[in-house]
């Protein structure tokens, strides 16, 4: 930079640094939103586990029934012992 500025140039410098601030601050804003971040995942996750018609899909009704199958199994060995 010259030591030389214009009065316009300083305040189109300021304008500059001014966005590039507010642009840094709602990025932050985002990444420390928590409920965002949170509807976001949920949104993830329902768009994986529910057909466009709102009903389940088969594999993702198999995968429960598999975990589900799994935890009476622990429940019931543990309580044999």
């Amino acid at each position: 930079m010259s030591a030389t500025r214009s009065p316009e140039q300083i305040e189109a410098e300021i304008a500059a640094q001014r966005e590039q601030l507010a642009a840094t601050v709602s990025e932050l804003q985002e990444k420390l939103d928590v409920k965002a971040q949170a509807r976001q995942r949920v949104g993830g996750l329902r768009e994986r586990l529910v057909t466009p018609d709102g009903s389940p899909r088969p594999e993702a009704v198999a995968a429960g029934a598999v975990l589900l199958g799994l935890t009476v199994l622990l429940v019931v060995r543990r309580a044999r012992r």
